[in-house]
């Protein structure tokens, strides 16, 4: 029993040494690029939306296919929009791709 809680006690202890270097590699980039990191995180919220309206079945898959589709689209521009100003997005940007998933995430839950 003594031997279990040490055990426990160490993996505790590494766990958290090493989740501080694990969430900065990603808190680095998304400090670098915040408005890609808003715009991304919607779209992975939107996906888990549409996910879960399958599972439930409220949507059919070729309804999840269609609006994965959209999002694609939407994910494509965005890294397309970054390559015109070196890897970051405009408030302008951001805001059209806001509206763009707005659009999506009405149809879903519908």
């Amino acid at each position: 029993m003594k031997k279990c809680l040490v055990t426990i006690c160490g993996l505790i202890v590494t766990a958290s040494l090493l989740a501080p270097t694990m969430a900065s590699a990603e808190t680095k980039w998304e400090k670098s690029h915040p408005r890609r990191d808003q715009v991304n995180d919607r779209l992975a919220n939107q996906n888990k939306r549409i996910h879960n309206e399958v599972k439930e079945g409220e949507m059919s898959k070729g309804e999840a296919s269609q609006l994965h589709q959209e999002d694609k689209n939407i994910r494509s521009e965005e890294r397309s929009m970054a390559k015109q100003d070196g890897g970051h997005i405009t408030k302008a940007d951001q805001a059209a791709l806001n509206q763009q998933e707005n659009g999506v995430s009405k149809q879903i839950g519908q």
